[in-house]
């Protein structure tokens, strides 16, 4: 695949600043990156949905542990991608705008749809209403936003959370209902919010968020699973030296997020999203789904982009800007 638009995500600088910690099964050095966007240059002999020429979306997967191949790393001009993790996109679509989907939509799928998780029916363009709602701490960030719109596909409400600048973005996406994080009494509004519903478990995105999604659940009926993209991480090192503070600071919130679930009646479960490379869940989003609903234009690829530049120089400018924080955009970077 030679890649046209290559998308940033916090993955990416995490893995370069602390690839040891992350991915300590990686030689160094080598090529990361998970999202990008481009045109088929060549298949191989058992390939059958692609041909040279088409427009596609790719999950690209080389750091992960199955995978460890530097050739399917998305930061290059041409990139080896599988035939279960890439979808057709259609021609009124931009690469710059598809290249915002792959990471963020492998994890919430991997959150929504396996079976060990929250093991929802897999999305449709026409789903049958469940009858129960999902939560989703984190609406506005790139996982969030494809986990909205992932379990609306797949037939369940959404309420979510976000800063009030985000809340007409994600009722665009299709919430049902979105409260501001920030605010003192958003964990009692949310469970107000459930009163007259059943809720379907819960997706954790962002710092805060696990603990928060356990006061929801423990106040709900319904499934008290939580699905944890992220932990509830310490301040992140500036340098070696406060690597060991920050590994006792992790030890420290994940027991503290554990007695807190127990005491809930929560369980969770950490999500990993390349997983879906490996089961039903990848053939189920990229081919069943995903090409049809953007042909439709049924499913957004959001957040929306933000071109940082153009040529492979731009990477590092892209990675320090996210590692600042970006706020309902995810940066792009085309060739």
């Amino acid at each position: 695949m030679k890649n046209v638009a290559i998308a940033i995500n916090p993955y990416d600088y995490i893995i370069q600043s602390a690839p040891k910690l992350v991915i300590s099964w990686v030689k160094l050095p080598f090529v990361i990156g998970s999202d990008i966007a481009g045109e088929v240059v060549e298949v191989g002999s058992g390939v059958t949905r692609f041909k040279a020429g088409d427009r596609i979306v790719a999950h690209s997967l080389s750091v992960d542990k199955r995978v460890n191949r530097a050739c399917e790393g998305g930061f290059q001009e041409y990139t080896v991608v599988r035939e279960n993790m890439s979808s057709a996109i259609p021609h009124s679509m931009s690469y710059e705008m598809a290249s915002v989907l792959p990471l963020g939509l492998s994890t919430a799928a991997c959150a929504l749809f396996q079976k060990d998780y929250l093991g929802l029916p897999f999305p449709t363009t026409s789903p049958n209403p469940s009858g129960k709602t999902l939560l989703v701490w984190g609406g506005s960030t790139s996982v969030g936003c494809n986990t909205v719109q992932l379990a609306i596909a797949a037939g369940y409400e959404v309420i979510t959370t976000a800063s009030a600048k985000n809340h007409d973005y994600l009722k665009k996406l299709g919430a049902v209902e979105v409260f501001d994080y920030r605010s003192q009494t958003v964990v009692v509004d949310i469970i107000s919010a459930f009163r007259t519903r059943t809720i379907a478990g819960a997706v954790s995105i962002g710092s805060g968020s696990f603990k928060k999604c356990i006061q929801v659940l423990g106040g709900c009926k319904g499934n008290k699973f939580i699905a944890q993209v992220t932990f509830d991480l310490p301040t992140f090192p500036k340098g070696a030296s406060d690597f060991p503070l920050f590994l006792v600071g992790i030890l420290g919130t994940k027991a503290s997020g554990s007695v807190s679930a127990r005491m809930n009646g929560v369980s969770s479960k950490m999500v990993f999203g390349s997983d879906l490379m490996a089961n039903e869940v990848g053939k189920a989003i990229y081919q069943d789904y995903l090409p049809e609903a953007l042909e439709q234009s049924l499913f957004i690829p959001a957040p929306e982009p933000q071109v940082v530049g153009k040529g492979l120089q731009y990477v590092q400018e892209a990675m320090d800007m996210s590692k600042k924080g970006v706020s309902a955009k995810k940066l792009v970077v085309t060739l």
